[in-house]
Formats: C-alpha cells, sequence, structure tokens
C-alpha cells in the first residue's frame, strides 16, 4: 500500500525547531527497513534553559519498491527533485510527520544529511541538530 504524504510547511512547523539544539531520537535501529520512527526533542533554547518539547519525527526513503511502491510516481518525483535542490520534503503520514527521502534504506549519512535540510528548512545552523541512532 503506498504512503500518501500530505506537504507540512515548514513555517507552520514548531518555532523551537529553528531556536535551539534539537536532538532527532530513532526510536529503532536503521536497519528497520524504508521507514524509520523516530522524534525531535529541544535541548537547550537560546537563553540557556532546557526545554521539554518533543514532535514525532520519522524518516520515509522513497525508493523503495518491493513487494509494491512506497509512495506513488508524482511524490516519488517530488521527494527526488526536491533532493536535488538542496531541500527535503517535509509531511505526514498517518498522523506523524515524516522526512522523504530519495533511497530504500537509511544509514548514518543520510540521517544527518536528512536533518540538515530540515535545519535549513526552519531556518536555523545544522549543527543546532544533533541524531541519536540506535543499533539494531
Amino acid at each position: 500500500m503506498q504512503a500518501t504524504l500530505t506537504d507540512i510547511d515548514p513555517f507552520d512547523l514548531p518555532e523551537w525547531l529553528g531556536t535551539g539544539d534539537v536532538v532527532w531520537c530513532a526510536d529503532a535501529g536503521l536497519q528497520t527497513g524504508y521507514l524509520v520512527r523516530g522524534r525531535l526533542t529541544a535541548g537547550t533554547v537560546p537563553d540557556g534553559s532546557t526545554a521539554s518539547e518533543e514532535i514525532v519525527c520519522d524518516l520515509l526513503a522513497v525508493d523503495e519498491a518491493y513487494p509494491a511502491p512506497v509512495v506513488d510516481d508524482a511524490t516519488r518525483l517530488r521527494v527526488h527533485q526536491a533532493w536535488r535542490h538542496g531541500q527535503v520534503v517535509i509531511g505526514e503520514h498517518d498522523s506523524r510527520m515524516v522526512l522523504a527521502v530519495p533511497g530504500t534504506r537509511f544509514g548514518p549519512e543520510l540521517v544527518l544529511e536528512a536533518l540538515s535540510r530540515l535545519a535549513r528548512a526552519v531556518g536555523a545552523r545544522a549543527e543546532r541538530y544533533a541524531a541519536l541512532l540506535r543499533l539494531g
């Protein structure tokens, strides 16, 4: 069954994604396949205090095609076009925010690149973002 992605405007995302430290935490290991569930959590904010904000944020690799395509052709094309231009598609799937990227699986480099592009989309510096990956 193909995923349906509803676009999310980066300006509609919480402000803390662009103002302080942010950590993406995987809920499971990267070997789970084309969909890695996770969440974004606020770290410290500019005044030095610690925030407790959190938003779900999954990673979706759109090129997996067996046993069925992950997304429709139009969505796949849009994801590839955005990636080619240094952007990431931010969408909603099953009431969860997702970052849609080209590929079939995730490795550490692809996770970091997706987060870097999210940071750019919300007006943050990439060095304010970190990733907590799980083995397995």
